[in-house]
């Protein structure tokens, strides 16, 4: 298989796409024009869901007052990069499905497909995404005052254009690249 952009050598032929995306730690703060945000979101809008439930939900900021709030959740460690982001976001499900208010128990697993196709979309347009599981739950519920019992919340993210690697801490710098994956086989095993 041909090398990538990134270096990276699938086992087995994929589109670049796939190969190309990888989340970095070096944002410019340079805004996200609103139409372009709103393209990500309506990426994920298509993503498949359990029931066609789309439980998915995307709490963003892009301005200042919003953005020092969601800094706020984030671990230190996640808050010295992220805050150059011009957009944060928190990837949330409902937990009960609409038409009979039952427990959604994939409602996580569809949001992780909303939030690759966000991803994806982002890459497309030459921007970066990236996921972090680094935040303080509790704060997150009480800051942005959301409802526990309605909704989960399954993760942060940064989205924006590439920065320069060198204003990022040294530990963080030296680890700015796309990493590797395991090989295939430690990931899938066909049952006979």
């Amino acid at each position: 298989m041909g090398v990538t952009a990134t270096n990276r050598e699938p086992e087995f032929q994929v589109d670049r796409l796939f190969l190309d995306r990888w989340s970095p730690r070096a944002y410019s703060p340079e805004p996200i024009p609103h139409a372009t945000l709103m393209t990500l979101f309506e990426a994920a809008r298509w993503a498949p869901s359990c029931f066609n439930e789309q439980p998915w939900y995307f709490l963003y900021a892009t301005e200042e007052s919003g953005l020092q709030k969601m800094r706020a959740i984030l671990v230190e460690k996640n808050r010295q990069w992220a805050s150059q982001a011009p957009v944060l976001v928190l990837v949330c499900s409902h937990k009960f499905f609409k038409h009979n208010n039952q427990p959604n128990r994939w409602g996580a697993f569809d949001a992780g497909s909303a939030w690759m196709s966000l991803a994806l979309q982002a890459s497309m347009l030459g921007l970066y995404a990236h996921g972090m599981g680094g935040f303080d739950l509790d704060a997150a519920y009480r800051t942005l005052d959301l409802n526990r019992e309605k909704i989960d919340i399954h993760a942060a993210a940064a989205i924006g254009r590439m920065g320069d690697p060198k204003l990022l801490p040294e530990d963080l710098a030296a680890r700015e690249g796309p990493s590797s994956r395991k090989p295939l086989a430690e990931m899938v095993r066909v049952i006979s």
